[in-house]
């Protein structure tokens, strides 16, 4: 060690890094939390992503999904996987998978616009999963869980 101070220079320096890394921890840490935390809905839309992934509700309930972001989505059920007696949503009302995906293919039909909703009520319980039409491939897949 120097006598010039140039060690307290650098325990100075480690000291203001360990701070700062632990302000800016504690700032993202609220990043990590769901969209939906202020109530208003319950599963946000964002670019490519249903936040949260997964959800779990009770029978009755209704679900509200809000578009988040500047792109549209699509709610879509996956058909195939529904469960016995469920019935099919997508949002634009569309009364299966197969003209969900047309109309979107051919008309956008089904979008829904940045800050705007689209909400359904599960009265069977089960597992169902959902997608968004144009960006399914990028993975933007969700599940509702109903409970009994």
């Amino acid at each position: 060690m120097r006598d010039d101070g140039s060690s307290d220079g650098r325990q100075t320096r480690r000291r203001f890094l360990a701070a700062t890394g632990t302000a800016v921890t504690a700032s993202l840490a609220g990043c990590s939390t769901s969209l939906a935390a202020d109530g208003d809905f319950d599963i946000g839309m964002t670019a490519v992503a249903f936040d949260p992934p997964t959800l779990t509700v009770e029978v009755g309930d209704e679900v509200v999904w809000r578009n988040t972001s500047s792109r549209g989505h699509t709610v879509t059920a996956y058909e195939s996987v529904l469960p016995e007696e469920a019935e099919f949503f997508a949002s634009g009302g569309f009364e299966d998978e197969e003209t969900a995906r047309n109309a979107y293919s051919n008309s956008l039909g089904g979008l829904i616009e940045g800050g705007e909703d689209y909400s359904y009520t599960f009265e069977v319980a089960g597992e169902y999963e959902y997608l968004c039409i144009p960006h399914e491939q990028q993975g933007m897949v969700g599940t509702i869980i109903v409970e009994a």
